[in-house]
């Protein structure tokens, strides 16, 4: 294991030598505390360190990292802070089980991903998108403001445009939900609007199963559901986007099922309209091809 900073270890300083106040830091500007609870966050939620196992004791932790007991205490807390491990005064220090971990937290989140989720992980994450985001939408049908509307039909239009590239589609498509779960004007909600980006920014990667330029059913029902929260209907603009996150075979089995409401011009009746010309008010043909 190499050390978190570049020192020898048992090596001495002199008091005022080589260090200065607040610093503690490597060229990227992190913290020691702050990288050695991101590796020691990563080894925990790959694996590498199980629940329920101790950590060594904090003489071998610093040993180990070539680090200071102050050091290994704050990055302590703050995988403490993300109910990751455990510090008791007799049994040591202890990785909690996985249940009481801060599964929201955006680092936790992050680790995750990076060391490759289980399916019933990535599941469990679709299903906290599938109660949360209907619920936004419909929300956000009573309460967006017109700013807030403009916000999302902004991102739609990006989505709508022939020339977008892979990377630009996913982002749009991520600002398109960012952009309704923060017009729900629900504080909670927005607050935990972080977890819900890295959700769709990983599910909707370039390299896994995402958006395509081609999909012209997921553009239709994104447009769907951005017409209902225009036309201030709640329950439908909930229908509607809980229909677009299911699963690709259950939209198939349910669309032809679904509100059936005639597309229209997004420039056309309602009271709310984008200020910009990106929502396009042609129409095209994607009805018949998600059909």
């Amino acid at each position: 294991m190499t050390p978190i900073k570049n020192a020898q270890p048992g090596q001495k300083r002199k008091r005022g030598v080589g260090r200065k106040r607040g610093a503690s830091t490597e060229t990227d500007g992190k913290k020691l505390y702050v990288r050695l609870a991101e590796r020691l966050g990563r080894d925990i939620v790959a694996g590498r360190r199980p629940p329920g196992s101790l950590l060594p004791s904090a003489v071998d932790m610093c040993a180990q990292f070539s680090i200071s007991r102050t050091t290994l205490r704050e990055a302590y807390s703050i995988l403490i802070a993300k109910g990751l491990i455990e510090a008791r005064a007799k049994t040591g220090t202890r990785v909690r089980s996985t249940a009481e971990w801060n599964a929201l937290d955006p680092e936790v989140l992050a680790w995750r991903f990076e060391a490759a989720p289980s399916q019933v992980w990535l599941e469990e994450l679709l299903a906290l998108r599938q109660m949360v985001e209907p619920a936004a939408a419909a929300l956000a049908a009573l309460a967006a403001s017109q700013s807030a509307f403009d916000r999302i039909a902004e991102a739609y239009g990006r989505m709508d445009r022939r020339e977008t590239g892979t990377e630009d589609l996913v982002r749009a498509d991520l600002d398109f939900h960012l952009a309704i779960l923060e017009a729900s004007g629900n504080h909670l909600l927005v607050t935990i609007s972080t977890a819900i980006c890295c959700a769709v920014e990983r599910a909707f990667h370039p390299t896994r199963r995402g958006p395509s330029r081609g999909d012209g059913r997921r553009l239709f029902q994104h447009r769907q559901v951005l017409e209902a929260i225009r036309d201030h209907a709640p329950e439908l603009a909930r229908s509607r986007m809980s229909l677009l996150l299911r699963r690709p075979e259950e939209r198939l089995e349910n669309l032809e099922s679904a509100d059936g409401a005639a597309r229209t011009p997004l420039s056309a009746g309602g009271t709310r309209t984008g200020p910009t010309q990106l929502v396009r008010a042609e129409q095209r043909d994607e009805t018949s091809t998600s059909r």
